[in-house]
């Protein structure tokens, strides 16, 4: 018995060992000793090289530190592609065969792209810090990290440093790849932003594949193209080839402008020195390179560096990117750790079913925590050699930034910093992100730069192309006004005003400019301008001089020049002098206005009369005399004051001032007027507030109105008037006459889009002597044209004139096509014309006239209407009205107090005929003088001379 239990024991105790074996085996092999990651790398290129040393620092760093990993070793696998597609693709296979949970890589884009397939389909992240192609989205390729900034990024800095020098065209070179091609096409849209464009695209083989006959072919045609500034994204084995040729072909000196994308700043970093006709054929670019903000551990890192490559290749950048790279990854397989996950692989069971195949497909497995790991990865947030790293929302490395490097001949110079925060600016990009981002122009900065050929002078940016072609000017052949540009017959010398100032401006270009004149039309009636504009816009032309007009439809297809000379549309019509005549003191008023003054003269005396009648000995009498008395007091006020405000009273040989403004001697009143001196009427004072108050007003109204007839008569009398039924545009909006306009002139469309007049009102005009015959015929009612036509048509036609004012304003220029760099420098040339007065002096030459010129013609002084003067009458009715309603409230008043027995009476009796009797009786009735009012009135006979 003792013996069976014993067995049992033995038994149990066997089992419980083979389970924690089992059990410990499972374990160790979920959480193993060694974690896996590939590094696919070409190694023999200056980013390889760098890499390759950079990660198996980083692989140290960690390993030398237990807690990173628990006690685990990362182990860092490396592969060379050596260029090619096909062994990066081959060592991807075997790093994912081999229980790998992260890839560093690939360098290149094209396999990228291949690659992310592959890691999409077995949940294994790709982390690079070189292929940053705009188009590998995140969306597409989830299992694709990007550890350096997006090129994206590097493509908005170019884009603004071009806007930020001016120039408006650029020529790209880049290497046909996906990574190259996607950046330029990103280039290509931010330039658009800024109204800058690409003019020309170079398209190189792949690097390293490109040969000197490929470049000098591109290059030869680059250099007879008329855009000089040139960017060059590619690789440093082909980008160093192209500086090579260019500086053979001298497209390294004077005028041109070469920027290259981050490639040449490895270059510069990793290899000192450089060779010396390397350097030669490189001075004076403008390179980018990412920035890294300075810090105790990458200046350590940069110190050891020597150590660690053995002095074989220098440290740049993407070294820093690719130390921080490993540790991303060490960190996130903590983090896993961390959060109960394991490292296993599965089976998948689509590859499975491909085993009768002569491929190990079966040897490929999932990576059952690929999805955390990769989550762990986007969600870091540490500080690295290259500063703080984080990614958005986007899965883009937050506040991506470059510095902007000039090379030159001691080797290179730091001219500024880029920014996704703040743009262009000299002072590092991290000192910025604690303030608002302003992108202003104002606020863009970059240090001078030293140009190809040593230039300090920023360049112009382009030339004229070096292939013997002339710019093919075109100049509308008109048939008339022949003063602003014409053909000379039988030859092809053109002349006139605009011909003249285009010939000044080209004097003043910093660079020559050649060029032929081309006429445009069939020499018997003037050209469509809208057709020739088009003709720019199609390439046709390269340019166009002549009197054309700047105008919206136009300036959306080509640009203009500063405008040499202003124009409007004016309306002429015929016009008739008026000679003066015995009513011509009338005419300052219309027949409304007349009345409507009349009106209020009778309106106001009347509204005096009733609230001085029962006070005013003087508003009193008869009937007869009360009448005269209104009309008298009404129309008095155009000349005299009636207000008690500034009166003088003469007393004991002085005068002392009184409650009325005139002054009474020998019982005569004399009114104090300013400007007449004392003048002798006999007049009606006022005595109660409320028609002192209206008679305020009303003088004030009346102070205004003869005033402006006083100068409106003036003008009448001394001015020329000329007369005419056309008062102007809206004069001929409001008819149905016809209208004549200049064939080929923008006024045709103007008139009938803007201004809905139908096109059957409009009549074709070819020439002055077609103005005059149709307005001397009545054929139109007037004629719209452009200032300029105008001013030379009445310069000899004084029977004509402007009817209103310029009712368009526009302006002259000369039109080159969109974005042409020709339109600012001749623009520049027009204003120094205008400054220096030579524009002036070509104008008098050829559009001054003597004649009728020298005699403007006024126009008819418009008639004063009541809707001049509607406000001031309003005011003036109102306080009568008012002034009214306070009077008949006081009588009601008064009436109900001192009557109340004549209410009761008439209460009670029903004659309405004998109640209104009464109270008109009460309202006529005088209201007796009270002893200080008997006194005042003493006092004032008293002081009678």
């Amino acid at each position: 018995m003792s013996l069976l239990m014993t067995m049992i024991n033995l038994v149990l105790l066997l089992s419980i060992f083979i389970l924690f074996v089992q059990v410990f085996s499972e374990e160790a092999a979920l959480r193993p000793s060694v974690v896996n990651v590939g590094a696919i790398f070409s190694f023999d290129t200056i980013n390889g090289k760098v890499a390759k040393v950079a990660m198996k620092a980083a692989e140290d760093d960690i390993n030398s530190d237990p807690s990173i990993l628990g006690g685990r070793k990362l182990s860092v696998a490396l592969h060379d592609s050596n260029y090619s597609s096909f062994l990066s693709f081959i060592g991807a296979l075997q790093f994912m065969e081999t229980d790998t949970v992260a890839i560093i890589g690939p360098q290149s884009s094209v396999m990228a792209h291949v690659l992310s397939h592959l890691a999409n389909e077995l949940h294994v992240p790709l982390l690079s810090f070189t292929a940053l192609d705009p188009g590998l989205s995140p969306l597409q390729y989830p299992f694709f990290v990007q550890t350096a900034p997006n090129d994206k990024f590097q493509m908005i800095a170019i884009a603004e440093m071009v806007s930020y020098f001016g120039w408006a065209e650029v020529i790209v070179v880049f290497s046909d790849d996906d990574q190259n091609r996607n950046g330029i096409i990103m280039l290509d849209d931010k330039l658009a932003e800024r109204r800058c464009r690409i003019s020309y695209k170079a398209t190189l083989p792949p690097d390293p594949m490109a040969k000197r006959s490929d470049v000098l072919r591109e290059l030869a045609k680059i250099q007879m193209m008329e855009s000089r500034v040139i960017v060059l994204n590619t690789f440093s084995k082909t980008g160093l080839l192209v500086f090579e040729v260019a500086k053979s072909l001298g497209m390294m000196e004077k005028g041109y402008v070469w920027i290259a994308s981050t490639w040449l700043s490895t270059v510069l970093d990793s290899t000192s020195p450089l060779k010396p006709e390397t350097a030669n054929s490189i001075r004076g670019v403008l390179t980018l390179r990412p920035h890294t903000p300075d810090s105790k551990r990458k200046r350590d890192f940069i110190s050891r560096w020597n150590q660690l490559s053995n002095g074989s290749i220098g440290l740049n950048p993407y070294g820093l990117f690719a130390y921080d790279t490993v540790w991303m990854i060490a960190r996130a397989v903590k983090l896993l750790f961390d959060q109960g996950g394991t490292i296993s692989f599965s089976n998948d069971e689509r590859l499975i079913s491909l085993t009768g195949m002569d491929l190990n497909l079966s040897a490929l497995s999932i990576f059952d925590g690929g999805k955390q790991l990769l989550k762990n990865v986007i969600k870091t947030k540490m500080t690295g050699l290259t500063g703080p790293v984080r990614f958005n929302q986007d899965r883009f490395l937050i506040n991506p930034s470059y510095d902007i490097i000039n090379t030159v001949e001691t080797g290179y110079r730091q001219v500024g910093y880029w920014s996704n925060h703040s743009g262009l600016s000299i002072v590092p990009p991290e000192t910025l992100y604690g303030k608002k981002p302003n992108r202003s122009s104002s606020n863009q900065h970059l240090d001078s730069v030293v140009w190809p050929g040593g230039e300090t002078i920023k360049p112009r940016g382009w030339v004229f192309p070096n292939n013997g072609r002339e710019l093919r000017i075109v100049v509308p052949n008109r048939v008339s006004y022949r003063d602003f540009v014409s053909v000379v017959n039988g030859t092809n010398k053109v002349q006139g005003y605009c011909i003249d100032v285009f010939l000044a401006a080209i004097k003043l270009m910093p660079y020559a400019v050649p060029y032929r004149f081309i006429p445009f039309g069939n020499g018997h009636e003037n050209p469509s301008y809208y057709e020739l504009v088009s003709k720019i816009a199609a390439g046709v032309f390269d340019g166009a001089v002549g009197d054309i007009a700047i105008v919206t439809d136009r300036t959306r297809i080509v640009d203009f020049t500063q405008p040499y000379i202003e124009s409007g549309l004016v309306v002429v019509a015929p016009v008739k002098k008026i000679s003066s005549n015995p009513w011509s003191f009338s005419r300052p008023f219309t027949p409304l206005m007349w009345a409507v003054t009349a009106a209020f003269f009778l309106i106001v005396g009347s509204v005096v009369w009733v609230l001085e009648h029962r006070i005013n000995d003087e508003f009193r009498g008869s009937p007869r005399q009360q009448i005269v008395t209104i009309l008298t007091f009404s129309f008095s006020t155009m000349f005299f004051s009636h207000s008690r405000f500034f009166s003088f009273r003469y007393f004991n040989n002085s005068l002392v001032p009184t409650e009325n403004l005139e002054l009474r001697i020998n019982g005569v009143y004399y009114s104090i007027i300013p400007t007449l001196g004392f003048s002798k009427f006999s007049g009606e004072n006022t005595v109660s507030t409320l028609g002192r108050l209206v008679l305020i007003i009303w003088l004030f109204v009346v102070l205004i109105i003869n005033s402006s007839y006083t100068a409106s008569l003036t003008s009448i009398l001394t001015v020329q008037q000329l007369s005419s039924p056309i008062k102007g545009i809206d004069t001929l909006i409001s008819s149905s006459e016809p209208i004549g306009f200049q064939i080929g002139s923008f006024a045709e469309r103007y008139l009938t889009e803007e201004l809905g007049i139908p096109k059957s009102r409009l009549v074709q005009l070819g020439s002055p002597e077609d103005y005059a015959r149709a307005l001397e015929k009545r054929q139109v009612a007037a004629v719209v044209d452009e200032r300029p036509y105008v001013d030379l048509f009445l310069s000899d036609r004084c029977e004509f004139s402007i009817r209103g004012q310029e009712f368009s304003k526009r302006a002259w220029g000369f039109a080159f096509p969109r974005d042409s760099p020709l339109a600012i420098d001749m623009s520049t040339a027009i204003l120094a014309l205008s400054e220096n007065g030579e524009l002036q002096k070509i104008h008098d030459r050829w559009l001054s006239r003597s004649a009728c010129s020298s005699e403007k013609s006024e126009d008819e002084a418009e008639q004063l209407d009541l809707q001049s003067f509607w406000g001031l009458f309003l005011i003036c009715g109102i306080a009568c009205i008012l002034a009214l309603l306070v009077y008949s409230l006081l009588m009601f008043r008064q009436y109900s107090r001192r009557c109340p027995e004549e209410l009761d009476s008439t209460s009670r009796n029903n004659s309405f005929s004998a109640r209104l009797r009464t109270c008109l009786s009460f309202i006529d009735g005088k209201v007796e003088k009270s002893k200080s009012s008997s006194k005042r009135k003493r006092d004032s006979k008293h002081s009678d001379v």
